[in-house]
Order: structure tokens, then sequence, then C-alpha cells
């Protein structure tokens, strides 16, 4: 790397984990299976790639293509991003974790081959996209409910699969079980539609054990 000075590659390596920290940081908080340190290691170890595609190879032959070795993250990180993709019953979750380890990806290229201003805006951009965008997909809306339960495990057992079967994902949930055998739940969900969501409650309210299921109003 004669082209290159060590704090030049130190660096972009340290950007490289700057940019990916902050995109992993947003999944992280909502408890996706790639978070934090996966998007770190996914920006990281793309800059490497790049910068010995670039760099690093020039010293062995003057006749090979820089962007050879540089093309095959992109469709390696594919195997990566299947792995966070989850099927559970009627709904899918994982494809924005995916889709951000894929740009992480890129960004961590740009970071490699010196391309600080594209990597910055494009890590800017998807910190925004997942940060804000999510209150506009199409037919998907988050909404807080508040359960009022028997403290049984064949009762929980019985209430996720209900939604499972109406393709609700739930994003966060708290329990507190202190009430005598009353368990109280609160959980973050996202539903396709509102009348979906009319039907779960009602759904909810006619399993036995079930005190009281309510959606609460923001």
């Amino acid at each position: 790397m004669a082209d290159l000075m060590p704090p030049t590659i130190v660096f972009r390596l340290l950007l490289a984990v700057v940019f990916g920290g902050l995109i992993g940081l947003e999944r992280e908080s909502h408890g996706r299976p790639a978070g934090f340190r996966t998007h770190i290691l996914v920006s990281l170890g793309s800059t490497l790639v790049m910068l010995i595609s670039a760099y690093g190879l020039e010293s062995i032959s003057t006749n090979y293509d820089p962007g050879r070795i540089a093309a095959q993250v992109i469709s390696g990180i594919g195997f990566l991003g299947a792995g966070t993709i989850l099927r559970e019953g009627a709904s899918i979750r994982g494809l924005t974790t995916a889709a951000s380890l894929w740009a992480v990806a890129g960004i961590g290229l740009a970071v490699g081959i010196g391309m600080y201003f594209p990597a910055a805006v494009a890590t800017i951009l998807v910190v925004l996209t997942l940060v804000y965008l999510n209150k506009f997909e199409l037919g998907h809306h988050r909404y807080s409910m508040r359960i009022t339960a028997s403290d049984q495990i064949n009762q929980m057992a019985a209430l996720f699969t209900v939604f499972v079967q109406h393709g609700i994902e739930i994003s966060q949930l708290s329990i507190d079980n202190q009430n005598h055998g009353v368990a109280t739940i609160e959980l973050t969900i996202s539903a396709p539609r509102k009348a979906k969501l009319r039907e779960l409650v009602v759904r909810l309210n006619e399993l036995e054990g079930i005190q009281e299921a309510v959606i609460i109003e923001d």
C-alpha cells in the first residue's frame, strides 16, 4: 500500500466503524438481530476489502480489476442479510435490517476508496430513513396496546398465537406479573390496517383468561 500512509488507513477504518455504528445503533434500539456490532463489522470489513482491492494488489500485478473483489461484497452480503429475515406466521420480519446491512456494505466500500462525502451523506440518509420514514410506510402503522390476562404459560401461548394469525408484528413487549397471578402486558405492535387491529382486539377479548385488551391512544 505504497499510495496510502498508515494514518490514512487507520482513519478510513475508524470512519467505517463510526458510520456503521450510527446505523447499527438505530437497529439495536429496535431489538433487531443484526444490531450495533454487526453493522460495524460489515462496514469495517467492506472498507478493508476495498483497501485491499484498490491498493493492496497493486504490488502484485498492475493487470487487475480493482473493483472485482469489491463487487463480491455486494453479492456476498446477501447471505448475511438473508439470516436476518424471519417469517412469523403471516408476517415477515427483518427486511429493513437486511437492507441496512446491504447499505452499510456500500458505505464501507465508499470509505475504503476514499469517497468520504458520499459515504457520509449515505449514512445520514440511511439513519433518517430508518428513524423517520417508518411512519410513512403504506398500510402499516405502529400502535401501543395493553393487555391484562391471567399469568399462565398456556395463556401467553394462546395470546401470541392470535397475533401471528392476524399478521401483527410485535416490536416491543414488557410484562408486569407482580399482581397475584394477573399479568399486565404492554406492547408496541405494527398492524397492516386499522380494521385488522380492531379484529385483533375483539379476538383477544374473547380469549379465556383475558380481562381486558385495549389500544392505548397517543
